[in-house]
């Protein structure tokens, strides 16, 4: 039985629908923000089907527009607006706080999510003290190299397998986390599936043997409930390029105010000054040292940098309010029906799953033999974007997406697994 548009939209009845008008000016998209689902009507029309935010989110076109009052203001540009910059720092900090469920003094800006990943790593003295890190198949693929590095050098690294449902077995997580272990690091979604740790169970099992725990939650925050203070996560990243709709170069590191004052500053840098004295320059007090400082006590004055990506504030400045103001349960809620609509028929069509069916995450996965070779030139010519990599294909569900976009997929893919 084939499919069809009308099945897919009758399986999606729950899902709220709007039919507004793209905004066509920068004072509309800033004072008019859409916050009905699916919000297609607050990105720009796409020459694609696009069921790859996973990968890339496009950027909404209210942070389009707050990002050219950005560029006016940093051109000098007569009659460009005089933005507070350090107040929509804060802002962003703050909304992505109420986004993961964590205080602002518990949160600071990164580069990326490996760099807060790596950072965390230092922070705990980590190859030099030793012990075991417990992480699995389903953690970001580009750990491997990391966590392969920490064993050379010395680290007992266990890596737990994806289950033939595409889990991670805790059975097998209480087993491997012992008295010697020091770090439990996860992807609370998995990139490869959608796959969604428990992770108050993670971190139960972690702190009931002294380790801490790390999450990578680069597809779980904005996308998925998430609460990483009622959890008992420790630390956690991620970049803002995916389901935060900002853009390369910044992110969030989450480091639990509990653990703070238990672990080591891993580098300095100035932002993570509170106060400065000089004592070296005409008219400055004498002393005897170049200068008197100290240094704030919260994650920023621990882990921050130097200079923050303004381009990229501005962008979070607006996504992450326009995300909150959406809801991120309201969100899940609306895109479930696309998860399940792809889930049955293609489990139908005799695709393999690495999906759990009961996903509730954005990220839906098939395994298949030479996808790419396979799939990738039906796609293009359907004008259908998603994830297809050497074995397996991946689709990503936005906020824009309705059911019209899951019936193109469909009718892209072939109606059953190609030989």
């Amino acid at each position: 039985m084939r499919f069809t548009r009308r099945a897919l939209i009758a399986a999606a009845a729950v899902s709220p629908t709007v039919g507004l008008a793209s905004p066509t000016t920068a004072k509309e998209v800033q004072s008019e923000p859409q916050l009905t689902l699916p919000a297609r009507g607050a990105f720009a029309a796409m020459p694609v089907t696009y069921l790859d935010s996973g990968s890339t989110h496009p950027m909404p076109l209210g942070a389009r527009a707050a990002l050219e009052d950005y560029l006016r203001y940093k051109t000098r540009a007569t009659g460009a607006p005089d933005l507070d910059l350090s107040a929509m720092e804060e802002n962003a900090v703050r909304q992505f706080g109420l986004m993961v469920g964590a205080d602002p003094d518990e949160l600071c800006f990164v580069q990326s999510t490996t760099m807060g990943e790596n950072l965390v790593l230092q922070a705990l003295d980590m190859p030099a003290t030793g012990g075991r890190i417990v992480t699995d198949a389903l953690h970001f693929f580009g750990s491997f190299y990391t966590y392969g590095e920490l064993a050379k050098a010395g680290m007992d690294v266990v890596t737990l397998p994806m289950t033939a449902e595409g889990r991670i077995d805790m059975a097998a997580m209480e087993a491997a986390v012992n008295h010697r272990t020091r770090l439990v690091s996860i992807s609370h979604v998995s990139t490869i599936n959608g796959f969604e740790h428990d992770l108050k169970r993670v971190c139960d099992v972690a702190h009931a043997h002294g380790a801490y725990v790390y999450v990578d939650i680069i597809h779980g925050a904005g996308s998925t409930p998430l609460d990483l203070k009622a959890a008992g996560v420790d630390f956690a990243a991620c970049a803002s390029y995916k389901w935060l709709m900002g853009d390369f170069g910044l992110g969030f590191l989450y480091v639990r105010k509990a653990v703070q004052e238990k672990i080591r500053r891993p580098w300095w840098g100035y932002h993570q000054i509170r106060s400065f004295q000089s004592h070296a320059y005409p008219y400055d007090s004498p002393g005897p040292m170049p200068a008197d400082y100290a240094a704030r006590e919260d994650a920023t004055g621990r882990f921050a940098m130097g200079t923050t990506s303004w381009t990229g504030a501005v962008q979070l400045d607006h996504s992450l309010t326009w995300i909150n103001r959406l809801g991120v349960d309201a969100i899940q809620k609306a895109r479930q029906p696309l998860a399940d609509a792809v889930q049955s028929e293609l489990r139908r069509r005799g695709y393999e799953p690495l999906t759990p069916l009961d996903s509730r995450t954005a990220l839906v996965a098939f395994a298949l033999k030479d996808a790419r070779p396979k799939l990738s030139e039906r796609l293009a010519a359907a004008k259908v974007r998603i994830t297809v990599s050497q074995h397996r294909f991946r689709v990503s569900l936005a906020v824009f997406n309705d059911m019209n976009d899951i019936d193109r997929l469909l009718e892209a893919l072939p109606a059953s697994p190609p030989a």
